[in-house]
């Protein structure tokens, strides 16, 4: 059973906040991963998630749910490449259709439901792909659904955790909202497709209308393609005053902060057309991703003041979104969001472990001179199916040495 564990308002003492968090979601006591590895190519084919176009952060991620996939025996999955739709190939960070359908990428079956009622009454334009949903284990679509999935389910529990994720903000939570916009299309709100992937609604500390729009990405770099710059995101920019120090800077509409700027956009909109009295954006990502993390610094920049304008943006990592799962009472599930998604550990371990198999194959000079015109065989490394390799992974003596 998850128990309630008092962490001490992040506002209040950060560093306090950061130990209790690492001593619910760190037993081991290896600390956070300074950076994830660089891992070698050989590696990532062996776990079938070789892709020449990630970078060392989504590298690293799809690594590490591969190792969670076969950790749970999980089948392996497919992915198709719209240029060549006739060769489908198995990816390990996905996991099979089958599996999906049977909730495998949730890690809670009370998440579910949650899902099936989401999808079933998505608003029209949601950009909903079920099958990546369900069977990408890399996407942060299904991450916002293991994130506050059991939020939604009890909205006590939810309010705890924005008491203790974002004092200040909300005190009591009424709806928790996935892919959501006030209107897609509305040239009342920003006339195009902009949405969250999850808002908070309730009462502010006055009694207030109050929302909480989030952005989450997980592997993400941050500098998504930029749509061309619509006329009704610069109306909105110059009739929203003190939230943007120069509304007509082009880099608002550039890559690293075009997403951004339409989420602020959207949530000023939805504040003008009466709908909340405050809001407040945050931002969640890894915080190894360091790239998305500078894109969130970025556009704060471009803020005449990111933590007390007239909608707040406040970049936060996962991990300290974990602690405060932990903290409202979600302790085992916050420590399964941690092992899933940001354990970065396991991913030193395993390299630790391919390279030792590897230096078991590699003879002495005695060894060599006497085998060199006999055929060598290389001793397979086991693949890390057994629960217990995340626990060797952990809990080596190299990575408490790191």
């Amino acid at each position: 059973m998850d128990t309630t564990v008092p962490l001490p308002p992040a506002a209040d003492n950060p560093t306090l906040f950061a130990d209790a968090a690492r001593a619910i979601l760190d037993p081991s006591g290896l600390g956070p991963i300074n950076r994830v590895p660089l891992i070698p190519e050989s590696a990532r084919r062996r776990h079938r998630v070789f892709i020449p176009a990630d970078h060392r952060f989504k590298a690293a991620a799809r690594f590490l749910q591969a190792l969670w996939r076969e950790d749970r025996g999980l089948a392996i999955g497919t992915h198709v490449n719209c240029r060549e739709p006739h060769r489908p190939r198995r990816l390990g960070s996905r996991i099979s259709t089958a599996a999906g359908a049977l909730g495998a990428n949730f890690l809670h079956p009370d998440i579910l439901p949650v899902v099936t009622r989401a999808l079933a009454y998505r608003e029209p334009g949601a950009a909903y792909d079920v099958d990546r949903l369900k069977t990408n284990l890399l996407s942060s679509q299904p991450l916002a659904f293991n994130l506050f999935g059991l939020l939604a389910r009890d909205l006590t529990q939810a309010t705890r955790f924005v008491t203790e994720l974002l004092p200040g903000t909300l005190t009591e939570v009424t709806d928790v909202l996935f892919e959501h916009s006030p209107g897609r299309g509305d040239a009342r709100f920003t006339a195009d497709r902009t949405a969250y992937d999850v808002v908070l609604r309730g009462r502010s500390p006055n009694g207030g209308r109050a929302f909480i729009c989030i952005e989450i990405k997980y592997s993400e770099s941050g500098h998504e393609p930029a749509p061309p710059p619509h006329p009704r995101h610069a109306q909105i920019a110059h009739t929203t005053p003190s939230l943007f120090v120069d509304p007509n800077d082009p880099t608002l509409t550039r890559s690293v902060c075009q997403q951004f700027y339409r989420q602020h956009c959207l949530a000023a909109a939805t504040l003008r057309a009466g709908l909340a009295d405050t809001a407040t954006f945050v931002f969640l990502a890894p915080a190894p991703n360091v790239t998305a993390h500078k894109a969130a610094a970025t556009y704060a920049r471009h803020l005449t003041d990111p933590q007390a304008g007239p909608i707040p943006f406040i970049p936060l990592t996962l991990e300290h979104t974990f602690a405060a799962l932990a903290a409202a009472g979600l302790t085992d599930h916050a420590r399964a969001l941690h092992r899933r998604y940001t354990d970065f550990w396991l991913v030193d371990g395993e390299l630790d472990l391919a390279a030792a198999a590897t230096s078991d194959t590699i003879p002495s000079q005695d060894e060599a001179s006497s085998t060199a015109r006999k055929p060598t065989r290389t001793r397979k490394l086991p693949t890390p199916r057994d629960p217990s390799l995340a626990t060797q992974r952990m809990t080596r003596p190299a990575a408490r040495a790191a």
